[in-house]
C-alpha cells in the first residue's frame, strides 16, 4: 500500500512538474525574445509571434505595421501569405483523400490526371510528390533524376497534387480546402483565389539600395504550395488539429510525421532536414520537432509544434530583409526557434 501511494504520488506530481517546466522558464524566454526584436535596428522584426503550451498563451507579441506607408499597426486577426507552410495543408487534404479510399499514395499518378502527357506520369507517385523525390523540373522536360532516388525541393509536385484531388473529387482544391478550414474552425484561413480574406497586411521585400518596397509577386507561387493566407491564431488552431490526429487514421497520421525514404535535404537554414508528408520531421537533441518554415515575396512564416509538451510556435512575418541571402533573412526567426528549443529541452 506504501508502495502504491508513493507511485501515485512520483506520477501525479511528476506530471505538474512537466506540465509546469515550461512556465519555470517563462520569463527568461519573453526575456530573450522581448530583447531580441526590441534592439534598434534599421532591418526591425515586423509581425506577431506567438508560443502555446498545452492550449495556453505563454508569449504572444505584435510588434510593427500591416502597411508601412500608412504606419497603420498590426492587428491579431491580421492575415499573412503563409509560404510553404501551405505544404501541409495540401498534404493533409490528399492524406484525408486516401483514407478515403479515392487515391493510392504508390500508384502512378498517370491514373488520376489521364490528360497528362508527360512521360514520366506512368512512373511519378503521389507519395514522390509530397516527398519532393519525384525529379520534375517542368511539365514538359524529362525528369532530373530517376523517380524516388533523389531529393530535390519542388512547388510544381505540390499543384499536381491540388490537380489530383480535384480530379478524384470533383471539387476545386480551393473549396476542398475551404470545407477543411471549416472543419478545423479556421475562419480567417483562405485558398488565394477565393478572395474571401479581408485583412491581409501588404508584404514588403527590401531593395538592393535597403529601402522597403512593397511586393507584387507574392501570388507568383503555387498556391498548394505557398500561397494560402492566414492568421498567428488560426495557426495554433491548425496545429492542435493536425497533431492531435483527428484529421486521419492512425496508421496515416504516422506516415505524415515518419521520416521518409531519400527525402533528406541540406536546408539553408537548418543543414540536414528530413522530411514526412509536407512537414519536416526534427528529432535532433532528443527533441521532436514537427513543422516548416515559409517564404513568398514579402512574407516570411514559421510554424512548429513540439508534441511531447504540446508547444506550438508560431511566426508571421511582412518585412522581408536580406531576400536573397535566407539565413540573414530568417534570423530573427531562427533565434527565436532557439530560445524556444533551449527552454523545452
Amino acid at each position: 500500500m506504501i508502495l502504491k501511494k508513493s507511485l501515485i504520488y512520483f506520477l501525479f506530481f511528476g506530471y505538474l512538474s512537466f506540465q509546469n517546466s515550461f512556465g519555470q522558464d517563462k520569463t527568461i524566454l519573453s526575456n530573450q525574445i522581448d530583447s531580441l526584436i526590441n534592439t534598434k535596428s534599421t532591418k526591425p522584426f515586423n509581425g506577431i509571434i506567438t508560443i502555446v503550451n498545452h492550449g495556453k498563451i505563454q508569449y504572444f507579441k505584435i510588434k510593427g505595421f500591416a502597411d508601412n506607408e500608412k504606419k497603420t499597426l498590426l492587428k491579431r486577426n491580421d492575415q499573412f501569405v503563409i509560404g510553404s507552410i501551405s505544404k501541409q495543408f495540401t498534404a493533409a487534404l490528399m492524406l484525408r483523400t486516401f483514407d478515403a479510399g479515392k487515391v493510392e499514395l504508390h500508384k502512378p499518378i498517370k491514373s488520376y490526371l489521364p490528360n497528362l502527357m508527360a512521360t514520366w506520369s506512368d512512373s511519378v507517385t503521389i507519395h514522390q510528390l509530397l516527398t519532393h523525390t519525384h525529379g520534375i523540373t517542368a511539365l514538359n522536360k524529362p525528369l532530373s533524376f530517376k523517380a524516388g532516388t533523389q531529393y530535390a525541393y519542388s512547388q510544381i509536385g505540390y499543384d499536381l497534387l491540388a490537380q489530383i484531388l480535384e480530379s478524384v473529387t470533383q471539387q476545386s482544391f480551393a473549396q476542398l480546402a475551404d470545407e477543411l478550414f471549416k472543419k478545423c474552425g479556421m475562419l480567417n484561413t483562405f485558398h488565394p483565389n477565393l478572395k474571401k480574406y479581408k485583412n491581409l497586411v501588404k508584404g514588403y521585400s527590401e531593395q538592393e539600395n535597403g529601402n522597403l518596397v512593397f511586393e507584387t509577386a507574392t501570388f507568383e507561387n503555387y498556391p498548394a504550395a505557398g500561397g494560402f493566407i492566414s492568421t498567428i491564431d488560426d495557426l495554433v488552431k491548425w496545429n492542435e488539429w493536425l497533431y492531435s490526429g483527428k484529421l486521419f487514421k492512425p496508421a496515416t497520421f504516422q506516415m505524415m510525421k515518419t521520416k521518409q525514404p531519400v527525402a533528406v535535404r541540406q536546408h539553408p537554414l537548418f543543414g540536414k532536414t528530413e522530411y514526412g508528408y509536407g512537414i519536416t520531421v526534427d528529432d535532433k537533441e532528443g527533441l521532436l520537432q514537427l513543422g516548416q518554415t515559409g517564404y513568398t515575396p514579402g512574407f516570411i512564416s514559421m510554424n512548429f509544434y513540439f508534441p511531447e509538451t504540446q508547444t506550438s510556435l508560431v511566426i508571421l512575418d511582412n518585412f522581408v530583409w536580406h531576400p536573397e541571402e535566407l539565413d540573414k533573412a530568417f534570423r530573427y526567426h531562427t533565434e527565436i526557434l532557439n530560445y524556444v528549443r533551449k527552454s523545452l529541452k
